[in-house]
C-alpha cells in the first residue's frame, strides 16, 4: 500500500470517511433528542445530561480499547461489532423505561458502538496502510467525513423529528448503523510490516519489533504526548457542551427547534473545510502551531457570542466559525502521535488521547446540565469554555514536534 497509487488509495479513505460520517452523525446529532426525550419520560435534563456525559466518557474509553484490538487483529473486525453496538443502543433508547436503562443503552451500548468505529481505528488502520506524504489528508479527508455525517444526520433526524416524532427517528438511525458493516471491507487487508521512528522527545527508537507494553512505557515519558492530552481534553469540553446544550441554549433565548438543527449542521459544514484544510495545512506547517491558532479562534468566537444579540443569525454566524474547527484538531492531534511514535500502534495511543479528550468531555455534558439546573442559564459554562481554549491554545507550544520533512523519507 505505500507504493500504491489512488485507485487503490481511495476505496480505502472513502470507506473510512463513510464509516466516520455514520458514526459521528448519529452521536453528534444527539443533542437534538434531549427535549423530546425529556417530554416524553420525564426523566429530567440533569438525568439525561448524565446519560450523555457517561455517553461522551464511553466513546472516548472505547478508543484505546477498541484501537489496541485493531492494532492486535486488524480493524475490519472492530468495525463490524462497532456497527452492531451502535444500531443496538441507538434501537433501544427510545423503549427505555428507567434511568438505568437509557444509561446502558444511550451512554454505553450506542457510544461504545460509536467508538469502536471512529477516529482512532480509521485513522489508524488508514496511516499503517498509505505513505507518509499520503497520512496528513487522508486524517482530514476521514474526519471531514465525520462532519458531513453531522451535518447530513442534524437535519434529518430534525426533519424525522417534526414528521414522524423522535422515536421514529432514532429507530430509522439504528437502522443506518448497520451501513457500516459492509464498509469494514476493505479493512481486511493487514498492512505491509512498517518500521516505527519516532522522534518523540524521549529519545527513544522503536522498532516494528517494539511491543505494545514498550510503546506505552516510551510515550509515558514523553512530555509532548501529555500536552496533547491537555489540549484535547478542553477540545472534548468544548465540543460536547455545544453538541449536548447548544439546542437548550438557542431554546433558552426563544428561537426555534429548527434554528439548533440548523446551527448544528452548519457546524458540520463548516468542518468539512475545516478538516480538508488541516489535513492539507499539517504537510506544509508546525502541527502544534495549527492546534495553537485553532483554540485560540475558539477562545475569541466564545467571547464575542457572549457580546452579542441572541438571534438566529448569531447563532448561525457562531456555528460557522466554531465549525470550521470543530474537530479539526483531529488530523493535528492523530499527525502529531504518529510523529512522535510512528504508526504501529497509532490506533491505541491516539484512542488514548481520545480519552482524554472524552473525560473532557464528560464534564462538558454533565456540568452544562448542572449549571441550567442550578441557575436557570449557561453563562458560567461559556465563561469557563473560553478560558479552557485559551489555556489549550499556549498549552500546545512547548510540544517538540519534528521539523518538517525528517520523517517523509524514514516513515
Amino acid at each position: 500500500m505505500s507504493r500504491a497509487g489512488p485507485a487503490s488509495l481511495w476505496p480505502l479513505v472513502f470507506a473510512a470517511a463513510a464509516i466516520c460520517a455514520i458514526t459521528m452523525g448519529a452521536r453528534q446529532s444527539l443533542g437534538l433528542f434531549v427535549s423530546p426525550l425529556n417530554t416524553a419520560t420525564g426523566f429530567g435534563i440533569v438525568t439525561i445530561s448524565f446519560a450523555m456525559a457517561v455517553g461522551q466518557f464511553t466513546w472516548g474509553a472505547a478508543q484505546p480499547i477498541f484501537g489496541a484490538i485493531a492494532d492486535r487483529y486488524g480493524p475490519a473486525p472492530v468495525i463490524v461489532v462497532g456497527g452492531v453496538l451502535l444500531a443496538v443502543g441507538t434501537l433501544l433508547t427510545p423503549f427505555a423505561t428507567s434511568p438505568w436503562m437509557l444509561l446502558l443503552a444511550m451512554g454505553l451500548l450506542t457510544q461504545a458502538g460509536a467508538g469502536a468505529a471512529s477516529f482512532s481505528v480509521l485513522i489508524g488502520a488508514t496511516s499503517q496502510r498509505l505513505p507518509f506524504e499520503k497520512r496528513a489528508f487522508a486524517s482530514g479527508f476521514i474526519n471531514a467525513g465525520g462532519s458531513f455525517g453531522q451535518f447530513l444526520f442534524a437535519l434529518v433526524n430534525q426533519a424525522l423529528i417534526s414528521t414522524l416524532g423522535w422515536v421514529i427517528a432514532m429507530i430509522s438511525m439504528a437502522g443506518v448503523a448497520l451501513a457500516t458493516l459492509p464498509l469494514a471491507r476493505p479493512f481486511r487487508r493487514r498492512p505491509a510490516a512498517r518500521a516505527a521512528l519516532p522522534t518523540s522527545s524521549a529519545g527513544s527508537t522503536t522498532s516494528s519489533e517494539l511491543t505494545l507494553r514498550g510503546q506505552l512505557r516510551i510515550a509515558a515519558r514523553d512530555k509532548s504526548y501529555w500536552l496533547l492530552h491537555a489540549g484535547f481534553f478542553t477540545c472534548g469540553f468544548h465540543i460536547a457542551f455545544l453538541i449536548t446544550h447548544l439546542p437548550g441554549e438557542i431554546q433558552l433565548c426563544g428561537l426555534s427547534a429548527g434554528v439548533a438543527a440548523t446551527s448544528i449542521a452548519i457546524i458540520g459544514l463548516a468542518n468539512i473545510a475545516g478538516s480538508l484544510t488541516a489535513g492539507a495545512l499539517g504537510s506544509v506547517y508546525r502541527m502544534k502551531w495549527l492546534l495553537f491558532w485553532m483554540y485560540l479562534s475558539r477562545a475569541a468566537a466564545i467571547v464575542i457570542y457572549l457580546a452579542a444579540p441572541k438571534t438566529a443569525l448569531t447563532f448561525y454566524v457562531f456555528a460557522l466559525v466554531l465549525g470550521f474547527t470543530w474537530l479539526s484538531t483531529v488530523p493535528p492531534t492523530a499527525g502529531l502521535v504518529g510523529k512522535l511514535f510512528g504508526t504501529r500502534y497509532l490506533a491505541t495511543l491516539f484512542g488514548l488521547t481520545l480519552l482524554s479528550h472524552q473525560i473532557g468531555a464528560f464534564f462538558g455534558a454533565w456540568l452544562g446540565g448542572l449549571a441550567l439546573a442550578s441557575t436557570g442559564s449557561y453563562a458560567w459554562m461559556w465563561y469557563a469554555d473560553s478560558v479552557l481554549a485559551l489555556a489549550a491554545a499556549f498549552i500546545n507550544l512547548p510540544i517538540e514536534e519534528a521539523p518538517l520533512g525528517v520523517r517523509t523519507a524514514l516513515a
